[in-house]
Formats: structure tokens, sequence, C-alpha cells
């Protein structure tokens, strides 16, 4: 199991997308014409290259539709609390909450204010989850986010030689993990989460 990802790991998926169109109020038209799932992806607006391909990946894969605050022209070009009061309003509308949970992030007071709300909002839906992702070719003890793992579900990925208790193979894929406080572990495939809303 890779329970951190590193910086490059959906780079496949970049091609094609734009972020200006994950910018778009997307929870009434997502939802309402399209039956899809809407996730609010919290992240660091140096990181677009590895936010770009995590889009592609849920976006191709998944059939959800991604929302970003950074590019959404509709946000005052000056951060103030209208901004605040906006980003509450597009967590609240997406169905999902995703923290882009680079080192960067996991420093970033914007980010964390989202994750605290975003966790007031879907922490007791079990709608939250981080995806952690370390420096491309550090080891997983330099990533920052660690304890950010006790406390949310993460989307760690399996590569099909894990078994689950009852000796039943695990298949190669995402995952969205829960730990309680013993370390045992729950997982759920990411596209059962996405859709369980």
């Amino acid at each position: 199991m890779k329970r951190i990802l590193e910086s490059g790991q959906f780079s496949n998926y970049r091609e094609g997308v734009r972020l200006d169109s994950a910018s778009m109020e997307v929870a009434n038209l997502y939802k309402s014409y399209f039956g899809k799932t809407t996730v609010f992806i919290s992240h660091k607006h140096d990181d677009l290259e590895d936010l770009s391909g995590l889009i592609g990946f849920l976006e191709k894969n998944y059939n959800v539709k991604a929302y970003i605050d950074s590019k959404d022209s509709s946000m005052p070009s000056v951060t103030s609390g209208v901004t605040a009061s906006k980003i509450k309003e597009r967590i609240r509308q997406c169905d999902k909450f995703i923290l882009l949970a680079t080192d960067g992030a996991v420093e970033s007071k914007w980010c964390n204010w989202e994750l605290g709300y975003g966790d007031s909002q879907k922490f007791s839906s079990e709608d939250i989850a981080i995806l952690p992702l370390k420096r491309k070719g550090y080891d997983d003890s330099s990533y920052k986010g660690n304890e950010y793992m006790q406390i949310y579900p993460y989307i760690a990925y399996y590569d099909g030689t894990e078994f689950y208790r009852d000796r039943t193979p695990v298949q190669r894929g995402y995952y969205v993990v829960t730990e309680d406080e013993k370390g045992n572990r729950t997982i759920n495939p990411l596209r059962d989460w996405l859709n369980n809303h």
C-alpha cells in the first residue's frame, strides 16, 4: 500500500484539463443536469501541476466534477471576508471535500481554514478526505502531513498484494482509508466513496 502518494502521481491525466472549467459554480448545474458528484478540492495555489493531474484523474475515471476556488472569477481580486463567505458556500454546495495535502498545503493558513470548515460540514457524513502528496523522491517520514492522516480519512493506493482480514485479496486501485486510534484500517474503494453521498 502507498499511504503517501508522490508529486507527479497523476501527471498522465493533466492533458486537456482546463483549470478555469473547474472554477465554475458546480453544485446545481452538475447535480441537476448531469447527476455528477461534485468535489471541492482545497489546494495550495503553487500546486497547479499536481492539481490539474488530480482533477483529470477524478473527472476521467470517476465521472465527477471538481471545483477549485483559485481560478473562480467570481472570487474577489483581493482576499476578504467575501472570499471566505463564497468559499464556505462552495464547500457546502459540493458533495465531497478533498484536500490536496502537499507540504505547502499543510502549511497554508487558507488550506487549514478550508479543511476546518470542510470538517464541520463533511466529517460526520464521511464526505471528507485528504490526498497526501509528498515531494518526488522524498521519504514518507519527511512528509509534513502525517498527523492529518491520523485525523482524517485519506486516499491511498493498493497494489493488489494486500489482503482483507478474511484473506480475500484487495483489488489494485485507490481507496479511502480510515484509521482508528489503535491503527486498525477500514478501506472503501474511491469509486464507492465518491458515489456515496
